[in-house]
């Protein structure tokens, strides 16, 4: 049986590399919360399917949206065709802007970068203006707060592709030394594996930063200081206020984030110190509080002053 019919609903799809979660909010209604992992095939058509009966899901529990928000890891051309995606390669040539029209006919839709869209709910959320956002997952997100706006380009801050060592390891983009080939959580775990000389997985790296294991203190202790350098780099480029570490992988390791404050603070220059660097307010669930506002601002609807992180 469906649920009761709500208007003025809004959803938020924060579409990741492994799992996806779903936010929809509607005045005066509980909120809809859902995360699941996408199949292990990695195949766009399997995915899709997984999505619409989550939507189904959705609809039967909690009611119909009238706006749609997506926050993607993907690069995307300007009709909404999946350009690059190395988390899942499958989807390149995915026609996104018309999967999501069939799998939402009467609802607004719109895609952003889950970089753009975490960094203006964690600059909202901190009452910033200028701030820069690393986010630390599957892959390293991130973007750029200017006076309350997404820095322009022509595309998304790529801060996850900045430089940070010419001669480091191979990126999945096949360049080498990307921040991202060092310090997401697929290239930190598997730094920890070679120096323990076995597979480790997150709750292994987690229990052996908490035992100070020196596989695990010293494969950390490499993403961190690799995250501390775009942060140095970006603060001397764009002087933001406020640099915010978040993402899953970086807000599940305590101490992770001070540690790269840390670093970063050693590494200021007199006269131009490196940014403050605080832990995303929101934890690993910036992008789907960008996704929602993205959603909201497509009725008009007004935002809260401020999202509330979700326990």
């Amino acid at each position: 049986m469906s649920g009761p019919q709500r208007h003025g609903g809004v959803l938020g799809i924060d579409v990741g590399g492994t799992k996806v979660a779903l936010r929809a909010e509607a005045p005066g209604q509980p909120a809809y919360d859902r995360t699941f992992r996408w199949p292990r095939t990695a195949d766009p058509a399997a995915d899709l399917t997984v999505l619409a009966v989550e939507v189904d899901r959705l609809r039967d529990r909690w009611g119909p949206v009238d706006a749609v928000g997506v926050a993607m890891p993907a690069t995307t051309d300007t009709g909404g065709t999946v350009t690059t995606w190395p988390g899942r390669p499958g989807w390149v040539g995915l026609d996104l802007t018309g999967a999501l029209r069939r799998l939402f006919p009467d609802a607004a839709t719109a895609v952003a970068d889950d970089g753009d869209l975490a960094a203006l709910a964690e600059a909202r959320c901190a009452g910033a203006d200028d701030v820069v956002y690393l986010g630390v997952g599957t892959g390293i997100g991130g973007g750029v707060v200017l006076a309350g706006r997404p820095v322009p380009g022509r595309s998304s801050a790529e801060i996850g592709h900045v430089v940070v060592a010419l001669d480091g390891e191979r990126c999945d983009c096949d360049r080498h030394g990307c921040l991202q080939s060092i310090a997401s959580g697929p290239a930190t775990l598997r730094r920890a594996a070679a120096r323990r000389g076995g597979e480790v997985g997150f709750d292994d790296l987690r229990a052996g930063l908490d035992g100070r294991e020196p596989w695990a203190v010293a494969a950390v202790e490499e993403s961190c200081r690799a995250l501390a350098a775009a942060v140095v780099s970006l603060g001397e480029i764009l002087d933001p206020a406020l640099a915010i570490v978040g993402g899953g992988f970086a807000a599940g390791l305590p101490g992770f984030v001070p540690l790269v404050a840390e670093r970063a603070r050693h590494a200021g220059r007199p006269g131009r110190p490196a940014p403050p660097v605080r832990p995303a307010a929101l934890g690993g669930l910036s992008s789907l509080h960008g996704a929602v506002e993205l959603a909201r601002g497509l009725t008009g609807t007004p935002a809260p002053a401020r999202p509330t992180p979700i326990a």
